[in-house]
């Protein structure tokens, strides 16, 4: 996914590797700067953002909002993707909402706490090198639909409100696409939300503001344990939910850590990044908040938009929330939606892989992995999950896959002397496995092949059961002709495993 940074930025930005230290950027004041901001402008965005996920989940606000707070401190000390957002999110907000419909705010809570402790137990297990299976189209594909997704967003908030809203949007709009041309000291969203609020205040304009979303926080999140029987009736109700939400949760965090890492060229631990998603689901709970994952937007707001790189301005993101809204709430009320939207409607473009959609990139793409990728993005736009839209595209992936592999088996037949006889030479070229192996029966000639037959598998091997059962019915078909069928070349893998499901000792 391209890049564009201005000139500047280019030459003040220190290297990837620099950049993950916390050590070397608290010696540098610049760098310092760079992870305050951004995460002051992560914190401002979080604000509306987790108000409209308790709306869709069903709870208070303030459960939101302390889910926010939590989550993003939480992994920011014990994550492995530096830099990355994880707060309150839709998607968690989506599955969950069903339950606190049902069964009330306890249970959520409760359900929260068990996600946790799942999120762990798959981590544990290894759960985060399943990434090296989606490919890279499927990846592709879910961050154009989340770029939709964004965009579709801000969408409700253009629509019925005070025409001033679309000037005051234009604006932001500009603040945040032309002024990193000219500078990089102050993040541009930072300056789009202070000009903005600062005209509406001084002219007294009425449009849509963040207070408008629901009221804000006075006090800390205290502990809380959920009441709740310890039986195993309420875990039968609480635990597919918490399953769907541990498995949506990693899911989208593991998806958004990758995208980090390519916009930055660096690496990350995903497996330490997974458990510590677990963890800060567990001490959300505990703090009476929704729970929820990594943040697609706000890491885009965080990582391109305002340039920073470490841990810190993810601290500083959860933190600046929380006194944002207990201390300052007032003010944070203030801010008109149309900076806020300005600023995701920006977030969108940036996150958005261009490159995948020209003409010349299609031109030379396979269809198949076009397919792919549309599958992804419409899936996923479609549902508004991110989750079955990822696994769909994988499941195409893994279909187009199977499909071109299964036409590279070729069978070439000779007539060959041996020991005076005359005998059929079969070489099977190509790797077999359930697909390709499928019409290795019909690439024989047995009613006309000579007595002996000899099928050679020195450039081939054998995958699966499918396979030995092919090959079998083979050999099968040869004896009804009374014939008689020699297999050489088995390598040693493809030899046992015959060996194995025909019920013989491997020699």
């Amino acid at each position: 996914m391209p890049t564009t940074l201005p000139p500047e930025s280019a030459q003040q930005t220190p290297t990837p590797e620099e950049r993950q230290s916390v050590l070397r950027t608290l010696r540098r004041p610049s760098w310092l700067k760079t992870e305050i901001l951004g995460g002051l402008v992560v914190g401002l965005a979080l604000i509306p953002e987790a108000i409209a996920f308790s709306v869709i989940a069903g709870v208070d606000p303030r459960v939101g909002l302390f889910a926010s707070f939590t989550m993003a401190v939480t992994v920011a000390i014990l994550g492995g993707r530096p830099a990355m957002i994880s707060a309150a999110t839709g998607a968690v907000a989506l599955v969950i909402a069903p339950l606190v419909a049902s069964h009330g705010t306890d249970y959520f809570i409760a359900t929260v706490i068990l996600a946790g402790i799942f999120q762990v137990i798959l981590a544990l297990v290894g759960v985060a090198r399943l990434m090296r299976f989606i490919p890279r189209q499927v990846m592709v594909g879910f961050v154009n639909a989340l770029a939709i997704l964004i965009f579709m967003a801000q969408v409700p908030e253009l629509l019925d409100v005070p025409w001033l809203v679309y000037p005051l949007c234009l604006l932001g709009l500009v603040i945040v696409f032309v002024l990193p041309r000219f500078t990089s000291i102050v993040p541009a969203p930072l300056v789009a939300i202070v000009v903005l609020t600062l005209l509406v205040v001084l002219f007294g304009w009425n449009v849509p503001n963040v207070g408008d979303k629901g009221q804000l926080p006075e006090s800390l999140p205290t502990l809380l344990v959920p009441h709740v029987p310890l039986t195993l009736e309420t875990l039968q109700i609480i635990a597919p939910y918490a399953l769907a939400m541990a498995l949506v949760g990693l899911l989208e965090s593991l998806m958004t850590a990758k995208l980090v890492d390519d916009v930055t060229d660096t690496h990350s631990n995903k497996t330490r990044e997974s458990w510590a998603q677990g963890v800060a689901n567990i001490v959300t709970g505990f703090f009476g908040g929704m729970g929820g994952c990594a943040m697609i937007g706000q890491t885009m707001i965080n990582v391109r938009a305002s340039g920073a790189r470490t841990r810190i301005s993810t601290f500083c993101a959860g933190v600046f929330l929380l006194i944002l809204v207990v201390v300052l709430g007032d003010i944070v009320a203030l801010i008109p939606m149309a900076a806020l939207v300005a600023i995701m409607i920006f977030v969108s473009w940036a996150t958005f892989d261009w490159h995948s959609i020209r003409p010349s990139t299609l031109k030379r793409m396979p269809k198949s992995e076009t397919t792919v990728m549309l599958v992804t993005v419409i899936a996923t736009v479609w549902t508004n999950n991110l989750a079955i839209g990822v696994i769909l595209g994988v499941l195409v992936a893994m279909v187009a896959f199977a499909n071109r592999v299964a036409h590279f088996v070729s069978v070439n037949r000779e007539i060959v002397e041996a020991d005076g006889r005359g005998s059929a030479r079969y070489t099977v070229d190509g790797e077999l496995f359930f697909a390709s192996s499928n019409d290795l029966y019909t690439m024989f000639d047995y009613a006309e092949d000579p007595e002996h037959v000899i099928i050679d598998m020195h450039q081939s091997h054998l995958w699966d059961a499918s396979t030995i059962a092919a090959l079998d019915s083979v050999t099968d078909k040869y004896e009804q002709y009374g014939k008689h069928v020699e297999i050489v070349g088995l390598n040693d893998a493809s030899r046992r495993m015959r060996a194995r499901l025909g019920g013989q000792s491997p020699s």
